[in-house]
């Protein structure tokens, strides 16, 4: 008998005496280790949220998964439908809809029994769901958090903050957002929009903001999460890229880990979306992957192996150019990115 911390899958690790034999590893590990990338889709009520997995679901090219609170809202053209069974959706594309009425576990459990995992998994959380609760589910096993996006209504926004009722939870999510999409700009006011992002970076300073003129340019940029056949680098169909700048930023093979840290400290501030992937000296692969301020490395299990590619990087137009060049590398005291890349690197390890 071995005694050890093992994770039932629930997100929660427990003490077992368990031979590993007996454990099931299916659940420790599903997808022969492959993790899924997670986006958890917040704002108050009425930002817009089912309007955007809507969208999603109608542009996807690749199979994914939704979380929801109410399929009964889910927009879903009867001729796609291949089945409904309780509060499940299943498409004939391969998309899943999922309902949350259960719980997080009880959905996260049900994709985990899926014999082939969806590519990409969008919770929409409540109207006055606190984000960072639900964070540790996007890292529970088979799973990786993509990142925190938080929809905001111009029109309503500074309303929402000065309202004692609903204030805290405003804030709430704030405080968890890894990015920040400004939406309903078209019913807006141009000073309520203006005030809307005088507030957020005043209280959230530092995580970037994108406007969304409309449902299909935020599905776009939430959809990019999505794995494709093309790998990494590939974006798919988008719409929103006439008003954001797209750069490709050659990444020298090999690279080391340091050097490919750098690089990406190196991205603009203004940055929304990044990834690529990048091949050491020794034959690992990392991946690095950018939300908002939400940035890491991590290196890539077996099971997730692809070849080197370029990094993608999403700005804002006008903004400046992303790098052309890999900067010299770090001091040997890591920066403070540097040390949270770290930390998600030992929490992302499949089998930890």
């Amino acid at each position: 008998m071995t005694h050890r911390r093992v994770d039932r899958g629930n997100g929660i690790q427990v003490d077992s005496e368990e031979p590993l034999a007996d454990l099931d590893l299916g659940i420790i590990a599903p997808w022969d280790g492959r993790r899924v990338p997670v986006t958890l889709l917040g704002g108050y009520l009425g930002a817009g949220k089912t309007t955007v997995i809507n969208e999603v679901l109608a542009r996807t090219d690749q199979p994914i998964a939704v979380l929801v609170n109410d399929v009964g809202a889910v927009n879903v053209d009867a001729s796609l439908v291949r089945r409904r069974h309780g509060d499940t959706i299943e498409l004939t594309d391969g998309c899943v809809c999922c309902s949350l009425a259960g719980g997080l576990a009880e959905a996260f459990d049900g994709l985990r029994e899926r014999e082939a995992p969806p590519d990409h998994v969008i919770v929409e959380l409540s109207g006055i769901a606190d984000p960072a609760r639900v964070v540790p589910w996007a890292s529970s096993p088979g799973f990786s958090l993509d990142g925190v996006v938080v929809l905001v209504d111009a029109d309503q926004f500074p309303e929402r903050c000065n309202d004692p009722v609903t204030a805290d939870y405003v804030a709430a999510q704030l405080r968890a957002a890894d990015l920040f999409v400004l939406t309903k700009l078209d019913l807006a006011s141009s000073g309520d929009a203006a005030k809307s992002r005088s507030i957020l970076r005043d209280c959230a300073p530092g995580i970037p903001i994108l406007n969304s003129d409309d449902a299909v340019s935020t599905a776009s940029f939430v959809d990019l999460a999505t794995r494709r056949p093309g790998g990494v680098a590939d974006t798919g169909p988008a719409n929103l890229f006439d008003v954001h700048e797209v750069a490709t930023v050659a990444v020298p093979r090999p690279i080391t880990q340091a050097e490919f840290e750098a690089m990406i400290d190196a991205l603009p501030p203004a940055t929304l979306r990044a990834k690529g992937i990048a091949a050491t000296p020794d034959g690992a692969r990392l991946l690095a992957q950018v939300v908002g301020r939400r940035r890491s490395v991590t290196v890539l299990p077996d099971a997730e192996s692809q070849p080197a590619t370029d990094l993608v990087v999403i700005t804002p137009r006008l903004y400046p150019a992303a790098p052309a060049s890999v900067p010299a590398a770090p001091s040997s005291n890591p920066t403070l990115s540097q040390t949270r890349r770290r930390a998600t690197r030992n929490s992302n390890n499949v089998l930890s």
